[in-house]
């Protein structure tokens, strides 16, 4: 197992692997409660429960497809990756398909169950290994560091720090409030941890936020540790219904399944280049293993959608376990038997409240922001897209705005300094699709 995995070529271990592993899990297990929410509607009141998703199926659905995809993750491109059912894309599904457009969930699903095929035979043509290869590397810094800086916004959120502003969009929340300050508590904790040099710091620290939480009975003590797991049989294979009904094939269908196809491959290759940076696996622009590494998400999206969720992607939490230590496979796979075993302990899952995970984001996004030390900024002509492909993703709050962004300037930028030459003839592409992109699906 050591040397499948490069344990001393790559400076670890089994207990920096397990804490890394268990560090990313607990930093994006609230996916496992967030996902099911979302996808049956659970904050609108006056949608029929008839059409709505069936909430444990969808939980079961949301654990396996991460437990499969972060094994393929972990065995095959062998990567500290994790990856779960994404949100944003699992928002459009719930909220603009089904309903929006009144489009039942099983043409929802089929729509993913297509992306997800058509993603596959990219891949295995490699490419999307190519497409990720052409992205120049000032790009790829300013992807890492604008992922770090939307992830530190999104902790500075759940924490309850940063709230709504009518006035100004985003200010200052209760700093009074108990769970925030209990999140201000886990945060200091991780920053002197860190501060140390202490390896697995940001695990510890959400341990202690943990305890900290039930003394001051902030985070409740879950009444029961195991209970039964539901029932998948309400979603699982009901997407293939939707192939013998004629509304499926329609126009409206069709800009649905290129919506999942587009922001997907985005999100998820920003995701992995974020975190292959963050690990020191990027070398001389090239991502290794990358067709590998795309394989899987591709295979979890295919198996979560006749599972019964939604579109399944790298998820940027998995920087968490990275901070804590883990470098190889081995992490994904420790996270995937925590996705599978948390389908009989789910009622444990309450302690790990927003809370507990915001001090982990916050502290990943200060250590991927260092990828802008890289970046030539006396360089106008590179600046100005990294910058904008930084910036817009916390204030758009996607990752696939901000490389749109980024790279519709890039090649403007390049051209009128005169760098034309150093433009890949991918990147025009690329600046042909963006604009389509702000034009058609946003």
């Amino acid at each position: 197992m050591k040397k499948y995995f490069r344990f001393e070529e790559l400076g670890t271990n089994y207990r920096r692997e397990f804490l890394g592993g268990m560090t990313t899990f607990l930093a994006m297990a609230y996916i496992l409660v967030v996902n099911p929410a979302i996808l049956t509607l659970a904050d609108v009141t006056d949608f029929p429960d008839a059409l709505r998703m069936d909430h444990g199926a969808v939980f079961v659905a949301t654990a396996i497809s991460a437990a499969v995809g972060s094994i393929i993750m972990g065995l095959i491109g062998k990567y500290p990756l994790a990856l779960a059912p994404g949100l944003g894309l699992n928002a459009f599904f719930a909220y603009t398909v089904v309903l929006v457009n009144g489009s039942p969930w099983q043409h929802a699903l089929a729509a993913v169950f297509i992306s997800g095929v058509f993603f596959l035979l990219l891949t295995l043509t490699g490419l999307r290994e190519k497409l990720i290869n052409a992205i120049p590397v000032e790009l790829k810094h300013a992807v890492g560091a604008g992922i770090g800086l939307f992830i530190t916004f999104i902790g500075f959120q759940n924490s309850g720090i940063i709230v709504n502003n009518d006035a100004t969009l985003v200010g200052l929340g209760n700093l009074t409030d108990g769970n925030t300050l209990l999140a201000i508590f886990g945060l200091l904790v991780t920053v002197i941890f860190m501060s140390r040099g202490i390896k697995g710091g940001v695990f510890y620290g959400m341990i202690i936020t943990v305890i900290v939480g039930m003394i001051f009975q902030l985070i409740d003590i879950p009444e029961k540790v195991v209970d039964k797991a539901p029932s998948l049989a309400p979603t699982f294979g009901a997407l293939f219904s939707s192939f013998g009904d004629s509304s499926f094939y329609t126009t409206t269908m069709l800009g649905i399944i290129l919506t999942f196809l587009f922001v997907d491959f985005f999100d998820n290759a920003g995701t992995l280049v974020a975190v292959a940076n963050q690990a020191g696996f990027v070398k001389d622009n090239k991502l290794p293993r990358a067709g590998r590494a795309l394989i899987s998400d591709s295979i979890a999206t295919i198996t979560g959608s006749v599972l019964g969720t939604s579109t399944v992607t790298s998820f940027i939490e998995s920087s968490a376990g990275v901070a804590a230590g883990a470098r190889t496979g081995f992490a994904s796979l420790v996270t995937a038997g925590f996705f599978i075993i948390s389908i009989f302990f789910f009622p444990l899952l309450a302690i790990v409240t927003p809370a507990v995970t915001a001090p982990a984001l916050i502290i990943v996004g200060v250590l991927m922001v260092s990828s802008l030390g890289k970046i030539d900024w006396t360089k106008f002509e590179v600046a100005v897209p990294a910058f904008l492909t930084m910036i817009a993703m916390p204030l758009s709050y996607s990752i696939a705005t901000g490389i749109a962004v980024g790279f519709i300037f890039y090649p403007i930028t390049m051209i009128v300094k005169g760098r034309i030459k150093e433009i890949h003839p991918i990147m025009y592409f690329f600046f042909v699709i963006f604009i389509l992109y702000f034009i058609f699906l946003k």
